[in-house]
């Protein structure tokens, strides 16, 4: 662009923005804060009574609660207390364990500038960043951060970090008619600015709305919830039936009540929330002795199941430093002489970013000694080169580094070392590398060309093998960048990922609209190995296609530019050294460099997973249990086979000491896992039917063989719950057989050996309950063993007809994927 079209194109902002190089006035400002607002971010917070009251809202919660209004009715005061404490209890732990998550917008509002310089009232004067409009003029000097967007009028140029905002790795120079953005540092140089936009309408602004909008429903509550919908379902069916047969038989409204509250106590998992929270608690302090901290407890869940990894390039796959790559000699005696040459037409105290790759890349620093630099001349846009003027002794000599073609030409190299030059240029570009020309003069005049310097952001140095890591569990890595497509490609290569990378505005479009996405786009997405070019509202569109698409999505960033697309993520984790706006957008921070970390607590996450999936079942199991038992026992033989206090005590007996489950010994699952609600209720509801047919074995026992009366065969049946249930855990903790799995962790043990002797010691003194002899106590113990192989046979049968048939689905697609010709021919050979 010529400089009369960059002036015309000020002129065009001026005019649009109805302002001028003379700044505005004070009324026109007062107009215009009334009109844009103050350049800030707002938000709605929510009160934290309104996030406590939101854990007593659900399927579950309703049961509690309607549990404890039962209670209430019939002034049943013991049922009413515990039921009030499990369902605070419940709701404490969720709320307790939010509360700690940080607030991603007040991250982002603490990157806004605080104060400004802008040209009012002819004035130059310092203002409150806040209180910028569009139309300010501003000035912009070393040091300063962006305080809204702007585009540059006047000055020679600035070098801007926008790595945060872009993912950019180095300082990108700006000068008259280009835009910086809200947020960003200015490096080097100083220049006047016109404010275009300010606070939400801002680049950096944008990136907050989508923080604010993003966010997922975690899969740990959609589960929570269809379990609760699934028990909520038995329990009215259940109910229904007997209020009628009840009602039939002509018994009082009062005791009907009381059996209605008996169903649903005995219907409600109390403490299933409670048990799977602290099994994430716990997890959650397991991660952050691995250097993990985790900010929401239903990122472990996440993160057991993610199979699809976004991970930003700059800083995370690489150490977001620049290192010399590979030199091409010309006149230099060799490449040692060749870095050295180039170090002395750089300066340490300047801080720029080449300057220090080049000083780092002296491998003897003693060769340095004796030189003295009396002159130099920074980078800029307009020359495009350093300039070192040094003394050794006698000796004085110019040194210059800068674009290669610049000091090409001002070496004068022609012919076919100019060829051979651009070809090497050439070759540097094509892997993503910057190229810098070196040459020394004696005079200033005449110029010898010396080589050839190549830079790149090195990968970390554990990361090809966390990304191999990542592929053995199941987990595919794409990587995400706001680099150009050669750079993200060449990075890709050396860490063993895949190149199948595009600049993703022909992958999703300008708008980044995911809503706006085809199929072959979205497919495009889905087969993509990594993406270059990304912005804020790109990263945030391809987490929500690859979500669309039934992905379970971990995202992990540094920067601000990746808060949205870390929040709307399943698993958005942020990396060592990440801002403040990043980590408050993630589920999970690393305190510790590199993504081997991750691989760390995917694994842990996945044996949280497990201990969340084996008492699942065994909850859902033995409400069934419980619950079909009641109601059949009532409907059948018309008596009540357990009490009120029975009821309570099984629930306290088998839920508060399975809470040690949360350290027991799991296996580690090499794929990705997830809820798959159709296996959970099956194998539930299975070990549940036989639970029912186990417990109705024991009253057949009691009644007619022993022939108990009423009072001690509703203690042999409330013993034969608390040891058949907890023997049923042992059989739910492991998809083999229960002796094959890893041993149970000590406390997971002696937890449930306590609570059998507790159960067995009541029941033998008559504490609570009417007392039954030893030798029956012992028999039920016996009779719960045999019972518990036949339940793990049934449970190793289930399963090998549930993964049959996954494998014959599978067999059957590929099968029908395949030409037709393909398979003849290959059938006929």
């Amino acid at each position: 662009m010529g400089r009369h079209e960059t002036v015309q194109d000020i002129q065009n902002i001026f005019a649009d923005l109805k302002c001028g190089p003379e700044g505005l006035t004070s009324p026109e400002i007062r107009l215009r804060l009334d009109k844009y607002g103050q350049n800030a971010l707002k938000s709605e917070s929510v009160s934290p009574l309104k996030k406590l009251l939101s854990y007593f809202w659900g399927p579950i919660p309703w049961m509690i609660e309607a549990a404890a209004l039962l209670s209430l009715i019939v002034q049943d005061w013991v049922d009413f207390s515990i039921i009030l404490v499990l369902l605070i209890f419940n709701a404490g732990i969720g709320f307790w364990e939010e509360a700690k998550a940080s607030n991603a917008l007040d991250a982002l509002k603490n990157q806004m500038a605080l104060k400004a310089r802008a040209l009012r009232d002819g004035e130059w004067n310092e203002v409150d960043a806040s209180n910028l409009v569009p139309g300010d003029l501003v000035r912009i000097r070393l040091g300063d951060v962006i305080p809204a967007d702007v585009v540059l009028t006047q000055g020679e140029y600035l070098s801007v970090d926008q790595s945060a905002l872009t993912g950019e790795s180095l300082p990108v120079n700006k000068k008259a008619g280009n835009e910086a953005f809200s947020g960003s540092v200015a490096k080097q140089g100083e220049m006047e600015a016109v404010v275009t936009a300010t606070g939400a309408n801002t680049f950096f602004g944008r990136t907050a709305k989508l923080v604010e909008s993003a966010g997922t429903a975690s899969h740990f509550q959609k589960a929570v919830m269809k379990v609760g919908d699934f028990l909520i379902f038995i329990a009215i069916g259940l109910a229904m039936i007997l209020v009628v047969t009840e009602l039939l038989r002509g018994e009082p409204l009062i005791k009907l009540i009381q059996f209605v509250l008996i169903l649903v106590v005995a219907s409600i998992p109390v403490a299933m929330p409670a048990v799977l929270s602290v099994t994430m608690a716990l997890g959650a302090l397991s991660l952050s002795k691995k250097k993990a901290i985790v900010s929401k407890l239903q990122a472990i869940e996440e993160m057991a199941g993610i199979d699809i990894l976004c991970s930003d390039k700059t800083g995370t796959l690489t150490k977001n430093q620049l290192d010399l790559g590979e030199p091409i000699v010309f006149s230099a005696p060799d490449k040692d002489n060749l870095i050295l040459m180039a170090g002395l037409a750089s300066k340490a105290e300047n801080g720029d970013a080449i300057d220090l790759a080049v000083l780092k890349g002296i491998t003897d620093q003693s060769t340095l000694s004796g030189y003295e630099q009396t002159f130099f001349s920074p980078f800029d846009p307009i020359r495009k080169r350093t300039e070192g003027t040094i003394t050794k002794g006698a000796d004085k000599f110019i040194v210059t580094k800068g674009a290669p073609q610049v000091v090409l030409d001002l070496a004068n190299i022609t012919g076919a070392e100019r060829e051979k030059a651009n070809y090497s240029i050439n070759e540097f570009a094509s892997k993503g590398f910057r190229a810098l020309g070196v040459a020394k003069s004696s005079d200033g005049k005449q110029w010898e060309f010396l080589g050839i310097l190549s830079l790149f952001d090195p990968p970390r140095d554990d990361s090809k093998l966390t990304i191999l890591q990542a592929g053995e569990h199941g987990i595919q890595v794409k990587m995400v960048t706001g680099d150009d497509t050669a750079i993200g490609r060449e990075t890709a290569g050396q860490l063993g990922m895949g190149t199948n990378m595009f600049p993703v505005s022909e992958l999703i479009g300008e708008d980044a609209d995911p809503s706006h996405l085809t199929d072959s786009q979205v497919d495009m997405i889905e087969n993509a190995d990594g993406f270059a070019r990304v912005f804020p509202e790109h990263k945030y569109a391809i987490v929500k296609a690859l979500q669309e698409r039934g992905h379970i999505v971990a995202m992990t960033g540094d920067g601000v530019n990746d808060a949205p697309a870390l929040k709307q993520a399943d698993a958005g984790i942020a990396v060592s050294g990440a801002t403040d706006a990043a980590r408050a957008a993630a589920d999970l921070i690393l305190t510790e460099p590199g993504l081997s970390v991750i691989i760390k607590a995917v694994e842990e996450a996945r044996r949280i997973f497990e201990r969340m999936m084996s008492y699942t079942i065994y909850r859902i199991a033995m409400t069934i249990d419980i619950m079909a038992f009641v109601v059949l026992a009532i409907l059948v033989f018309d008596f009540y086979p357990l009490t009120a206090v029975m009821i309570i005590m099984l629930a306290l007996l088998d839920d508060i000491p399975i809470m040690t489950i949360a350290y027991d010994n799991t296996w580690l699952d090499p794929k990705p896992v997830r809820w798959q609600m159709g296996r959970v209720l099956s194998i539930s509801s299975l070990l549940g039917f036989l639970a029912v047919i186990e417990t109705f074995g024991m009253l057949w026992i009691g009644r007619d063989i022993l022939h108990y009366p009423v009072e001690q065969l509703q203690t042999m049946l409330f013993l034969q719950l608390v040891a058949g249930g907890h023997l049923m855990l042992f059989v739910t903790r492991t998809k083999k057989a229960f002796w094959r799995s890893p041993h149970p962790a000590p406390k997971l043990f002696w937890a449930i050996t306590g609570t059998q002797l507790f159960a067995a010691v009541i029941c033998g003194m008559g504490w609570l309950v009417p007392a039954i002899p030893w030798i029956h106590i012992l028999w039920v113990w016996l009779y719960n063993l045999v019972w518990m192989v036949v339940q793990d046979v049934f449970k190793l049968a289930a399963y090998r007809v549930m993964d049959g048939k996954s494998v014959h689905a599978q067999n059957f697609l590929r099968f029908a994927n395949e030409p037709i010709f393909s398979r003849f021919t290959r059938h006929k050979k």
